[in-house]
């Protein structure tokens, strides 16, 4: 079951990241995808902010993986495109049913990885400030979170 959303202005791609903030505990898993410039990082820096993390989220292209300490919960955010066509173990386990909320960017490089149940995000611009915002939940967990969120 798909939800998709459709956002016209980067505040109401704000809003949705803190609403699903509000909905999101350890060791909750979000795949994120969308092209260059289509608000991964804008949709990352306000889940982060309303879990309470203070300093300044920028992608983690060049480090793999960057490690925030909320005050609600903690997040990881993962960038994995580096690791395509490798089989680096950075302790998946520890990652993914550890005691943060973590946000993975280019997922389909460690699918095998991966936690069976995840939320699936797709992002893609329709418009200078618009987005079409896709929620894909794999598990009954995910399933409950995406009903709850408003469209």
């Amino acid at each position: 079951m798909k939800k998709h959303i459709h956002v016209t202005s980067v505040l109401e791609t704000i809003q949705l990241a803190e609403q699903l903030a509000q909905l999101l505990s350890p060791p909750d898993v979000i795949t994120l995808e969308g092209d260059l410039g289509a608000g991964k990082t804008t949709f990352t820096q306000a889940l982060a902010k309303s879990l309470g993390v203070t300093r300044t989220v920028s992608s983690p292209t060049f480090t793999i993986i960057k490690q925030y300490e909320g005050t609600t919960h903690p997040l990881n955010h993962l960038d994995v495109y580096r690791l395509a066509d490798s089989d680096e173990d950075l302790g998946w386990d520890e990652l993914f049913y550890g005691d943060a909320i973590s946000i993975v960017e280019w997922a389909q490089y460690i699918e095998p990885e991966l936690p069976e149940n995840r939320l699936g995000i797709k992002i893609t611009r329709t418009g200078d400030t618009a987005r079409l915002i896709e929620l894909e939940p794999i598990g009954s967990h995910f399933i409950k979170i995406c009903e709850a969120i408003s469209q």
